[in-house]
C-alpha cells in the first residue's frame, strides 16, 4: 500500500536542506524499450501465504470487462462482468473473491446458464473446468457496497474497498484486498489481468477508473488497459469532479480528476504530475503506461492504482503533496509494472518508492540523503524491534513502516556500492526485464547478482530478515 506513512515522516527533515536538481542520470533523446506482458492477460497466480483467503491461484483470470452503473439516489452498485479465464489446474467450481453485500443475477459460463451462489465471501459458479480449459463467465449483480476492515495498526489506516459517502458518491482504495467489494475478482497480486470498465454515472457527475480513457458515451465513462493489472491496483471514484488534462514528458496525457468546489488548492500541485513523471524517467526510463493521472478522494492516504493515483484529500492539501506523489508515481515502475507475486515482498514496492522519494527531496543534495541515512537507521531498529524484518511482515501489520524504511535502506546500501550509473540502470533494467509480471525475492536476488557482476545475495537478505539493522 502506496499510502502516505507517519513512521516515515523523517522526509520532512531533509526538505529544508534540499538543493537543485541534479543533472538527468540518462538522456530522454534515448528512450529505453519496455517491453509488454503477455497480450492476453496469462499470468502464474501463487497461492498468497499471508492471506491464503483471498485468490484462487487455480485459476488465471486473463480479462475483466465490468459495465457499473451508480445510483446515489439509492446507493445501489448494478455490475455485469465478464470474464475471461484459465483453468491452471482442473476445477469443479469456479471460485472467486467477491463481497455477499451484492444479490447476484443472471450467470453463465460460455453462454450456458450457470448455478452461482455464495459460499461466506466467496461467489462460486457450478461448472468445471479442465485443466488448461478457457472460459467465459458472466455474473450480473446489485447492491449497495461494503467494506472490510484493514489488517493493519497503521495512523491511517481505513476500511478497504468501495466506500459510499454521506452524499452518495463513491471511492476506494484497497491494497491488500478490497476489489472484491465493488467486482468478482482473483484478489491476489500474482494474477495480473486486462481490464475494460464502463462506468453510468447521473448526469454533471464524473466515472473515474484506472486504464487509458476512452471516448466518454453520454454520461458513461470507459477505461482500457493494455498492460495487465494486479486487482489491488484497480481505482474507482464517481462524484462531482472537475477534469484538467495536462501534457507529461514526450507528450503523455495526464488527467487531473479534483472534487469540484473542494480541492482547489491542490490543482497546483497535482498540474505538476508531468514533471513528477520526468524526474523519474531521467533514472528509471520511460514511464511503463500509455496514460497517467490522479484523481482526489476523501481519504487520508494515498495509492498508486494504476495509470491513476488514487490520492486523499488530506493528503492533497498537505506541504508534502509533491513527494507524495513523486512516491506514487515512481510505484507505477515499482509495483505496478513489476509487482510482488505474493504480500510477503511488499518491500519490493514500498522499498523501492520510499528510496526513490528520498531522492527527490534531497535532489542531489549529498548532505541531505546522507542526514536521511542517519534518521533513517535509527528508526530502522525500532521497526525491527516492533515490527520485525521486513521479509517476513506479519499479516495483522500489513505495510507498515518495517516495509518501506528497512528495504529502502537496503537499496541505498546498493546505490552506495555501486554509483549513480550502475545503480539507476539496475533499476532501468528491471522494469524493463519484467515489466507486466509478479516478481519475488529470490528473482531480485538473481536479478541484481546478474546485471552488477556481483554477488549482494548476503547483503539483501541480512536487510531483509535481521531483527537488527545490519552494519
Amino acid at each position: 500500500m502506496r499510502r502516505l506513512l507517519s513512521a516515515i515522516a523523517i522526509t520532512g527533515v531533509l526538505a529544508a536542506g534540499t538543493t537543485g536538481c541534479s543533472a538527468p542520470v540518462i538522456s530522454r533523446a534515448q528512450p529505453l524499450p519496455v517491453p509488454h506482458a503477455a497480450a492476453d492477460g496469462t499470468s502464474t497466480p501463487v497461492a498468497d501465504p499471508l492471506y491464503p483467503d483471498y485468490g484462487n491461484p487455480a485459476i488465471d483470470v486473463l480479462h475483466y470487462g465490468l459495465a457499473l452503473t451508480w445510483t446515489p439516489q439509492t446507493k445501489t452498485l448494478a455490475g455485469r462482468v465478464t470474464i475471461r479465464l484459465r483453468a491452471v489446474q482442473a476445477v469443479r467450481q469456479v471460485r472467486l473473491d467477491f463481497s455477499s453485500a451484492y444479490t447476484i443475477g443472471k450467470a453463465s459460463v460460455d453462454g450456458g446458464d450457470a448455478p452461482a451462489s455464495f459460499t461466506g465471501e466467496d461467489l462460486t459458479v457450478d461448472r468445471p473446468l479442465a485443466a488448461g480449459a478457457v472460459a467465459t463467465l458472466v455474473v450480473e449483480y446489485r447492491g449497495t457496497p461494503r467494506t472490510v476492515p484493514m489488517p493493519s495498526h497503521r495512523g491511517d489506516a481505513e476500511p478497504l474497498g468501495l466506500t459510499v459517502t454521506p452524499d452518495g458518491e463513491l471511492w476506494t482504495m484497497q491494497e491488500p484486498y478490497g476489489a472484491s467489494t465493488w467486482y468478482p475478482v482473483s484478489d491476489q497480486p500474482s494474477d495480473k489481468a486486462l481490464y475494460d470498465i464502463a462506468v453510468t454515472v447521473p448526469a454533471g457527475w464524473a466515472g473515474i477508473a484506472s486504464g487509458t480513457p476512452k471516448a466518454q458515451s453520454g454520461s458513461t465513462f470507459e477505461y482500457t488497459t493494455t498492460t495487465p493489472v494486479a486487482s489491488y491496483l484497480t481505482t474507482l471514484a464517481v462524484g462531482r469532479y472537475t477534469k484538467t488534462q495536462v501534457s507529461g514528458p514526450r507528450g503523455l496525457p495526464v488527467t487531473v480528476w479534483t472534487r469540484t468546489g473542494r480541492d482547489d488548492a491542490a490543482v497546483d500541485a497535482l498540474v505538476q504530475s508531468g514533471e513528477f513523471i520526468g524526474w523519474l524517467e531521467e533514472r528509471f526510463g520511460p514511464y511503463p503506461f500509455p496514460s497517467a493521472g490522479v484523481v482526489v478522494v476523501p481519504s487520508a492516504s494515498a495509492m498508486e492504482t494504476q495509470q491513476m493515483v488514487t490520492l486523499g484529500d488530506q493528503v492533497a492539501a498537505g506541504q508534502g503533496v509533491r513527494q507524495v506523489m513523486v512516491h506514487e508515481y515512481a510505484h507505477h515502475w515499482f509495483g505496478d509494472a513489476v509487482g510482488p507475486s505474493t504480500w510477503r515482498d511488499v518491500w519490493l514496492n514500498e522499498g523501492w518508492a520510499s528510496y526513490v522519494e528520498q531522492l527527490y527531496v534531497a535532489r542531489g543534495d549529498t548532505a541531505a540523503i546522507e542526514r536521511w541515512e542517519r534518521q533513517a537507521r535509527a528508526a530502522d531498529a525500532r521497526l525491527r524491534k516492533e515490527i520485525g524484518p521486513p521479509g517476513n511482515p506479519p499479516a495483522d501489520s500489513f505495510a507498515e513502516g518495517n516495509v518501506y524504511l528497512c528495504p529502502a535502506l537496503m537499496l541505498r546500501e546498493l546505490h552506495k556500492a555501486l554509483g549513480d550509473a550502475k545503480f539507476f540502470a539496475l533499476g532501468r533494467a528491471w522494469v524493463r526485464t519484467y515489466a507486466g509480471t509478479a516478481q519475488d525475492r529470490a528473482s531480485f536476488i538473481a536479478f541484481v547478482n546478474r546485471q552488477t557482476g556481483r554477488d549482494f545475495t548476503g547483503l539483501i537478505n541480512d536487510w531483509l530478515d535481521s531483527p537488527t539493522t545490519p552494519a
